[in-house]
């Protein structure tokens, strides 16, 4: 009998995070969609490479809002609550995007996307860590990620299935609209089940101890642990929240010395190397990249869709691992494998040569790239992709949970637009040669950054993390 309870008590939690993680899934596909529809929008408004630029960046400026503003909002409101709030956004945003008429309908729209994104991208990894026990925490939050990439492949195949049955991306499909329109509508089928599917997870014990509701997390503790351990969890838990005020904002900042905690500084710098190693510049521009270097727009969105198989695969590896062998080891693991990869990137795309106006790799070194450049996503997503919204999400003490990680989810989200948007710049001035050294060199630099400031937090429990 305490077997089968166990059991149940587990699939019920297994259940809730994968619900939870759906709000990974609609960022995921929220941000791969554009990929396919960058011809689409700069032919439909007549935008130049700038304007391009933004188009696809503006729905990071509400990514950066959603993410600063929600861990704060959260705090009053509830973890569950923001995620219901961001599942109505992503539907008002994927039906906006595809019928926009002027770039800056189209900007207003993805915006609203990103403030979805940015709330789901910490309230996902923030709800799962903590209705997740501390064995399988590791595991159950990396599903943030599987989801995250499962969105990105949905989008990348629903994005080439469309196209390959219009034609292209700027042909008519159904009822005389554009292609590109119907991959912008085809999110509205899982943000409506996002939706509903958020009305049946209980609220975070964590928060509702933090607001008083003491009866209600014990009714919601008492469906994820044995009951026996409810009143030292409650115990334990009012202990760490400093009971004599809510969490707020500047609890990030050390009451004895003035200055923010080291914690919230290492949140940071995790955050910003995620982006900094390029990896949205694959996932939001990929067919435009391979494009340049001489591969057709259907071979470019194939190869989007078999990068997206081969990340979740990557997430799937990090599943298996993050538990056994730690966050910190898989970080610098990966971050070694990248800053390889992107070298040999970069050094591929340096061989290129222009050929009627547009550049061409030869047979040997497109093949060359196309390894690498899949190398690279497999590195990424079987360390910093998942790993990083783990550690955010498990890292700060309860008192600054929501605050550490509005703080971080900013600067990661203000990274992804500078990257995102200087793209376009780079590969416009220095090339994509250039580019990728960049990316290549901020690799290095993150492995440096893991071994002398980041601490391991496998098997720990939310209630031991530290300040500093």
């Amino acid at each position: 009998m305490t077997t089968q309870r166990t059991l149940s008590r587990s699939s019920y939690i297994l259940v809730i995070c994968c619900i939870a993680a759906i709000g990974g899934f609609l960022f995921g596909f929220d941000s791969g969609v554009i990929n396919g529809t960058v011809d689409g929008l700069q032919a439909s408004f007549n935008s130049d490479s700038a304007g391009t630029g933004f188009n696809v960046a503006s729905m990071l400026l509400g990514c950066a809002i959603g993410a600063f503003f929600a861990g704060r909002l959260a705090d009053r409101f509830g973890r569950r609550t923001l995620l219901i709030v961001a599942a109505v956004f992503f539907l008002i945003s994927a039906w906006g995007s595809g019928v926009a008429g002027s770039s800056m309908e189209f900007v207003i729209y993805r915006i609203l996307g990103g403030l979805a994104v940015g709330a789901a991208s910490v309230m996902t990894p923030a709800y799962i860590s903590e209705v997740a026990p501390s064995a399988y925490r590791g595991r159950l939050a990396t599903i943030q990620q599987v989801a995250i990439i499962s969105g990105l492949f949905m989008a990348f195949l629903s994005n080439y299935v469309l196209a390959y049955v219009a034609g292209s991306a700027m042909s008519e499909l159904w009822f005389g609209f554009a292609t590109w329109r119907w991959m912008f509508w085809i999110e509205l089928i899982p943000a409506a089940v996002f939706l509903v599917a958020l009305l049946f997870i209980p609220e975070s014990p964590r928060y509702l101890i933090s607001t008083g509701k003491q009866g209600e997390a014990r009714r919601v503790l008492g469906l994820v642990m044995p009951e026996r351990d409810v009143s030292s969890k409650i115990d334990e838990i009012n202990t760490t929240l400093d009971q004599d005020h809510k969490p707020r904002l500047k609890d990030v900042i050390n009451r004895s010395t003035g200055k923010i905690h080291g914690i919230v500084w290492v949140g940071i710098g995790l955050a910003v190397f995620q982006q900094l190693v390029g990896i949205n510049v694959v996932f939001y521009y990929g067919a435009v990249l391979w494009q340049s270097v001489g591969f057709s727009e259907g071979d470019a969105l194939l190869i989007n869709v078999i990068s997206g198989a081969v990340s979740i695969g990557a997430c799937l590896l990090a599943i298996a691992l993050i538990d056994k062998i730690g966050r910190k080891p898989l970080l610098w693991g990966g971050s070694v494998g990248m800053a390889g990869t992107l070298a040999c990137l970069s050094y591929a795309f340096s061989t290129a040569t222009m050929v009627d106006g547009s550049l061409q790799l030869s047979s040997d070194m497109g093949v060359f790239a196309l390894l690498c450049a899949n190398l690279y996503v497999l590195f990424f997503n079987a360390s910093w992709g998942p790993v990083m919204w783990v550690m955010l999400g498990e890292m700060f003490p309860n008192q600054m949970r929501g605050s550490g990680l509005a703080i971080a989810g900013l600067f990661q989200w203000l990274a992804n637009f500078g990257i995102t948007m200087t793209f376009p710049i780079m590969l416009a001035s220095i090339g994509l040669f250039g580019a990728y050294g960049f990316y290549a060199i901020s690799a290095v630099a993150s492995v440096f950054f893991v071994i002398y400031f980041v601490k391991e937090t496998r098997g720990k429990e939310l209630e031991e993390m530290a300040y500093e």
